[in-house]
């Protein structure tokens, strides 16, 4: 350490991280002043950090992030096929939007399929909001409903699919199978969510009716007719994401698998819905495109996490905070990482979510933690923080849906957080 400093000094570059997160600096821009930050604390030669940055490349942060790049260019594909349009559409006709509550719920439904195929919220229903806004907006939904519903279900989906980043990270991180992680904490954290998220949309909806309205209401939009090409490129992506499933759940396929998948699955639609092998591939890299800035944050959140651990400040940390945590046992151990995770930290859920776990993993042996609840801590720790406050998650779904009701999100965001912690509470007591 520079000066030899005390090691939770090494600290210094995530409460740095933490307060430029909160202040909404560019991410990959207080993600590198953090790694500066580590690097002089620790006494890294500046001038050797390309090193450091390429051998972060190889890491499993990196991998996270280029996953996510190619589900947004699997989501791109989906929507120039028109595959993406074809399903919104299978899933709001076989429900019937006739009635509030179907709508919600065929809402609900529709935005959990995206998500948990594309792998990102944003993306997901981005897609799905052009559509869905006129079918809902008839029966008489209001902007403050749908934006619920948009980030209360569809943030769900995240929990769900095999290959989305928060199952993959956790999957990673724990040792567990999928199935393993679905049960512990996937499932049953998208079951609270879905739950909160339908009787809060009705609250909403009955709060807001009359207050807030769509200018497509009582408007019925023009009857969806899928092209040949759609239709074939949904049925074959179907086919396809469910064969790749079924054999990496056989053979065990770990994280590096879910690229395997991405690209298949994306050739596969793409030449089944009339696009050439060339365009495919054009469609994939504009979607990339739009999240590179993601992919080069997770290259240099490794070294950053990197130097903190090197400073010996997580050790220190541990030692600081064990005669507490152990004076607790599971319970108090439970109710700490959960809420230093969804209020103390904030950032990339996935990043935060290795955060988590460089910080408490030691804990786990000493308490006898199973990694069942380990996974429920880490998946709500890092997912919750989005619902928890007005930030880039909430205020994107409010963008789509078109609604300025700030007060009504907040409202679910809150509900959803208690009801998560108290998952993990009564988890920590069995």
């Amino acid at each position: 350490m520079l000066g030899n400093l005390h090691p939770l000094f090494g600290l210094v570059p995530l409460i740095l991280y933490i307060v430029l997160a909160f202040k909404e600096v560019q991410p990959v821009l207080s993600v590198f002043i953090c790694v500066l930050v580590g690097a002089v604390l620790i006494q890294q030669p500046l001038l050797g950090l390309g090193g450091v940055i390429a051998e972060a490349l190889g890491s499993f942060l990196s991998l996270i992030g280029l996953i996510i790049m190619l589900g947004s260019g699997l989501g791109a594909v989906l929507r120039r096929t028109g595959v993406a349009d074809n399903l919104v559409h299978l899933v709001m006709h076989k429900i019937g939007v006739n009635t509030e509550k179907k709508a919600i719920l065929a809402t609900m439904v529709t935005s959990v399929l995206l998500v948990s195929l594309l792998g990102t919220l944003a993306g997901a229903n981005a897609i799905l909001a052009p559509i869905v806004i006129p079918l809902v907006a008839a029966v008489g939904i209001t902007p403050s409903t749908l934006a619920a519903v948009f980030q209360g279900a569809g943030q769900s989906g995240l929990f769900l699919g095999p290959f989305t980043p928060p199952m993959v990270t956790l999957m990673e991180l724990t040792g567990l199978s999928y199935p393993q992680v679905l049960l512990s904490a996937g499932l049953p954290v998208s079951l609270i969510c879905w739950v909160v998220t339908y009787f809060m949309a009705l609250r909403i909806q009955k709060a807001t009716k009359g207050v807030y309205r769509y200018e497509e209401e009582g408007q019925r939009s023009e009857t969806y007719v899928a092209s040949p090409a759609a239709r074939r490129g949904t049925l074959v992506f179907a086919l396809t994401l469910a064969a790749l499933l079924v054999y990496g759940m056989v053979t065990k396929g770990g994280a590096s698998y879910a690229v395997v998948v991405m690209f298949t699955t994306a050739i596969t639609t793409g030449l089944a819905g009339g696009l050439k092998l060339g365009e495919v591939f054009d469609a994939m890299m504009e979607g990339c495109g739009r999240l590179v800035w993601l992919f080069v944050m997770f290259v240099l959140f490794e070294p950053f996490l990197m130097f903190v651990e090197q400073s010996g400040a997580f050790a220190a940390l541990v030692d600081l905070l064990a005669p507490i945590i152990n004076s607790g046992g599971k319970l108090v151990f439970a109710l700490f990482t959960t809420l230093t995770g969804v209020f103390g930290i904030s950032g990339a859920a996935v990043a935060q979510a290795v955060l988590i776990d460089k910080m408490f993993n030691p804990f786990l042996s000493q308490l006898g933690i199973p990694m069942g609840l380990w996974a429920a801590i880490l998946l709500i720790g890092s997912q919750m923080t989005s619902f928890a406050y007005p930030g880039a998650d909430m205020l994107g779904q409010m963008g789509l849906a078109r609604s300025k009701d700030i007060k009504s999100m907040v409202k679910l965001g809150l509900t959803i957080v208690a009801a998560t912690i108290a998952y993990v509470l009564i988890y920590s007591l069995f």
